[in-house]
């Protein structure tokens, strides 16, 4: 019996949506887990900026908990929302179920790695956010994660450019 697969597919708001669903419902075949993750740095003079006013629109829809973890958990659930429901909503349209997983810190390829290991993902997805073969490469979360997480990684590309919005100086 070939076991079931766990994707994990970690994304900044960025990945686009058909080719992350089109690889992971390849990758599970039959079966499968699906976890979609996004990691949040919580800018540290968010807590004061929100104290200093009299309303912010977290305070409406959530416990009056004001906490400064229940503040922080309330920003990283409503930003992580919105930068994985492209994926979640592409996956749903594939008949494809997912987890979501929203974790708060400044070290992206860390967090990533770390949840991949917490879930036992399989294969890791992640879209490039920039060049992934020049001289900064390895500072890239995408290699970092590579490196870390001790998992197989797909690295997708940004989508393709449209041509008439491309930069002369770019071409050859």
């Amino acid at each position: 019996m070939i076991p079931l697969m766990h994707v994990l597919i970690a994304t900044t708001g960025v990945l686009s949506p058909e080719p992350a669903v089109e690889f992971t419902r390849h990758l599970l075949g039959e079966g499968g887990r699906v976890t979609v993750t996004t990691v949040i740095e919580v800018p540290r003079g968010f807590l004061d900026t929100l104290r200093s006013e009299g309303w912010h629109p977290l305070t409406e829809e959530f416990e009056t908990d004001d906490s400064d973890d229940a503040i922080m958990r309330r920003y990283v659930e409503e930003r992580g929302k919105r930068l994985t429901e492209p994926i979640c909503a592409a996956l749903r349209s594939a008949g494809l179920d997912s987890a979501t997983v929203f974790r708060e810190g400044g070290d992206p390829a860390l967090a990533i790695s770390q949840l991949a290991e917490e879930v036992q993902a399989d294969v890791v997805l992640l879209g490039a956010t920039r060049q992934i073969f020049d001289q900064s490469a390895w500072e890239s979360v995408s290699a970092r994660v590579m490196i870390e997480s001790g998992r197989p990684v797909l690295v997708l590309p940004p989508g393709a450019q449209d041509p008439a919005e491309s930069d002369p100086q770019d071409e050859p």
